[in-house]
């Protein structure tokens, strides 16, 4: 009977790590449960957590236990092998947006899973007793069933071990950055648009210095030390650091390590309201930035930006303000938008001279960035006929209003845009556009108790440029619907999806000659509806 006992527990275990990857997935899209965020999203998606296709077991092992059949054993394993069938054929079908990324960390977490599940059953092996069957069963299926807790237990268990991988990586940074004391550090944050001010920074900085920007979304503690370790190199005139935040003090931890000379700041939005909450610690947070500077350091302010404006900084360092509609140090103006890219001139406080630019990014919302990095350049020494030149050679930021050709649709893909601010310029950028307009989107998250509301709006403002809709997620977007319902927007070219795979084709089936597809803001997989 023992032996049938084992056989059966290859069929669970086949399982266990198909679900265990799925747990996984989650709670590194959750930030490793940073914040809570992996339990608030476990008791919030309650269905998928606790009500996916292994709950077939329940009445399975019930009816075994009222039956006693002979080859309960077979039954059960043949049971979770449909239901490991099942479960990878629904995973097979899932758009993944993000794949799990199979890190030390992650290997650490499942070293510590096997323990807690190798305790029960290493129990129940030495003591088994096929009287006490079904009680076994019964305890591996519930470890099994709860799995996405136990994860989350695990994850908990790992922290003091985490917690001395990173301090031992950290004093690694920290010393590669002292050893390094000419190279120029300039730190970049805001509610949005990072990645790419970060990128244009880099484009314009490359033509005169060897530069080394934090790569792709490389914007936690972790990810700027793993940076410093792995990229930068004693060839480095310039070192950039793109800085997120999820809560208080985030910024701070990050200027620490990458210490800073010089700072820009995006724009100030209430991304992340919800974890930040309110619109004065979002303020306090992307300030530590700047307040982190020495006093001979340089800061990068948008005079457009009343959060901007209206703080009162808590340090002397040098302030060179950027802007287009307000008077500043470097100001766009004579600025020509259009859906091939942008021209405007720059003037400088205090100089006569007149920059002419061209570049190919779309949008107002890129004329600041540019023009942080244009402030950074002449500081910096960068020559105007370089200046200009780098300009012209900047490339868009992958998914930030990156224009691309897909079979006979033109897409503006801003997929990693997901606050007011930035989706109201993107609409802007869509209405820029000949032809057909379509505009695809799940809304926008993390916006605290004014989601509902800023969804709204967002409809209203889809309404305003836009000659269809394709709203992904039928109950998330209820108020995007509401916002274009009270715009009155036809109806008829408003279509609901639950899976952005679907939008494409759609898509293909409503263009017309010239069309032009927004991809707004992309959800990450927790999302998934």
């Amino acid at each position: 009977m023992m032996q049938e006992f084992i056989l059966s527990l290859v069929a669970i275990f086949i399982f266990w790590i198909l679900k265990t990857r799925k747990c996984f997935h989650m709670l590194q899209q959750n930030w490793y449960d940073k914040s809570f965020r992996y339990l608030k999203w476990i008791f919030k998606n309650a269905k998928k957590s606790f009500l996916d296709v292994d709950i077939l077991i329940i009445p399975v092992i019930l009816l075994c236990y009222l039956f006693k059949p002979v080859y309960v054993y077979y039954i059960i394993g043949l049971t979770y092998l449909l239901i490991t069938y099942i479960y990878f054929k629904n995973m097979k079908h899932e758009q993944v947006k993000k794949a799990l990324v199979y890190t030390a960390r992650l290997k650490r977490l499942s070293v510590t899973m096997l323990i807690i599940y190798a305790i029960p059953l290493i129990f129940i092996l030495n003591n088994f007793d096929s009287a006490k069957i079904y009680l076994y069963y019964v305890i591996l299926i519930a470890m099994l069933y709860l799995n996405f807790i136990i994860v989350a237990i695990a994850n908990r268990i790992n922290m003091p071990i985490e917690k001395l991988v990173y301090f031992h990586y950290l004093h690694q940074a920290k010393q590669k950055i002292e050893s390094m004391p000419n190279m120029k550090r300039i730190g970049i944050t805001g509610s949005y648009g990072k990645t790419t001010s970060k990128n244009v920074l880099n484009d314009i900085l490359s033509t005169s210095f060897n530069t080394t920007p934090t790569p792709l979304n490389y914007n936690t503690a972790y990810g700027v030390i793993n940076a410093i370790n792995n990229y930068l190199d004693k060839f480095s005139d310039i070192f950039i650091v793109e800085m997120g935040t999820l809560k208080r003090g985030d910024i701070k931890k990050i200027a620490d390590i990458a210490k800073p000379e010089y700072g820009i700041l995006t724009k100030i939005g209430v991304a992340h309201l919800e974890t930040l909450g309110s619109e004065e610690n979002i303020q306090k947070e992307k300030f530590s930035l700047i307040e982190s500077l020495p006093k001979d350091g340089i800061a990068i302010l948008n005079r457009d930006d009343e959060m901007q404006v209206n703080y009162k900084l808590k340090n002397k360092c040098k302030v060179i303000w950027i802007g287009i509609d307000n008077d500043c140090d470097v100001r766009a103006t004579n600025i020509k938008l259009s859906h091939e890219g942008s021209t405007f001139d720059c003037i400088i406080k205090g100089s006569s001279k007149v920059y002419h630019f061209q570049t190919k990014l779309l949008g107002k919302v890129n004329i600041y960035n540019i023009l942080a990095g244009v402030a950074l350049g002449l500081e910096f020494g960068i020559k105007d006929e370089k200046l200009e030149m780098a300009v012209r050679r900047v490339k868009p930021t992958e998914h930030r209003l990156e224009l691309k050709k897909y079979h006979d649709l033109y897409i503006i893909d801003d997929a990693y845009n997901s606050n007011p601010v930035g989706s109201k310029m993107a609409c802007e950028v869509l209405g820029l556009m000949p032809g057909k307009k379509i505009m695809v989107t799940p809304g926008m998250i993390d916006l605290g108790d004014k989601q509902d509301e800023l969804n709204e709006k967002f409809g209203e403002y889809i309404a305003d440029v836009a000659d269809e809709v394709i709203l992904v997620g039928e109950h998330q977007t209820k108020p995007i619907f509401k916002g274009l319902m009270k715009k009155k927007f036809k109806e008829k070219n408003i279509h609901v999806i639950n899976d952005v795979k679907e939008a494409f084709p759609l898509a293909l089936k409503l263009k017309e000659k010239d069309t032009y597809v927004l991809l707004e803001n992309d959800l990450p997989d927790i999302f998934n509806e």
